[in-house]
C-alpha cells in the first residue's frame, strides 16, 4: 500500500540540523497522512505515495518547521521572581504562553518563548516501516486543516 490520503503511516525517523550534526535521537512515530497536520506538511508531501521500505531525505528551511527565531519573544526577569530552585530548562507558563529557562546569572533569568529549533534548518531522514488504511474511529477523530 502506497502513502496517501486516510492512510496510517509508520516512520523511522533521523532529525540533524542543517551540518548533518543529529538533533534527536531516532524515533518512530505513527500519523494520520492527509493534511491532519500531523506532521509538518512538506514532510508530508514528500512521502506522499512511498511505499514500506522506502527512504526519504528532505530538508525543511525555518519557514516550512518552527518558524525563524522571534527576539521579541525572549524576556529578562528578576530571578527572584520565580524562587530558588529556577534552573535552566524549566518551563514557566505566563499569561497563556510557555517559556524556557535558558540562562540563569547575576540575579536574572532568560526566559524563550520560541520552539527549541526556532530559526534552524532541520534535514529529516525518514524510512517507511508500514502503510495501512486508516479506521473509521481514527477518521472520525481527525480534524482537517484548511
Amino acid at each position: 500500500m502506497q502513502v496517501g490520503r486516510n492512510t496510517v503511516v509508520s516512520l523511522k525517523v533521523e532529525l540533524h540540523d542543517a551540518q548533518n550534526e543529529p538533533l534527536a535521537a531516532p524515533d518512530q512515530l505513527s500519523y494520520l497522512h492527509g493534511g491532519y497536520g500531523q506532521l509538518f506538511e512538506r514532510l508530508e508531501q514528500a512521502i506522499e505515495g512511498k511505499q514500506p521500505g522506502d527512504h526519504v531525505q528532505v530538508q525543511l528551511e525555518p519557514e516550512d518547521a518552527f518558524g525563524e527565531y522571534d527576539a521579541d519573544l525572549l524576556r529578562v526577569e528578576k530571578a527572584e521572581r520565580y524562587g530558588e530552585g529556577v534552573a535552566v530548562g524549566m518551563e514557566i507558563e505566563e499569561d497563556e504562553t510557555i517559556y524556557r529557562v535558558t540562562d540563569v546569572a547575576g540575579g536574572s533569568v532568560v526566559l524563550d518563548a520560541n520552539h527549541p529549533l526556532a530559526g534552524m534548518a532541520l534535514r529529516f531522514s525518514v524510512v517507511i516501516l508500514s502503510v495501512r488504511a486508516a479506521s473509521q474511529d481514527e477518521l472520525s477523530r481527525a480534524v482537517s486543516l484548511p
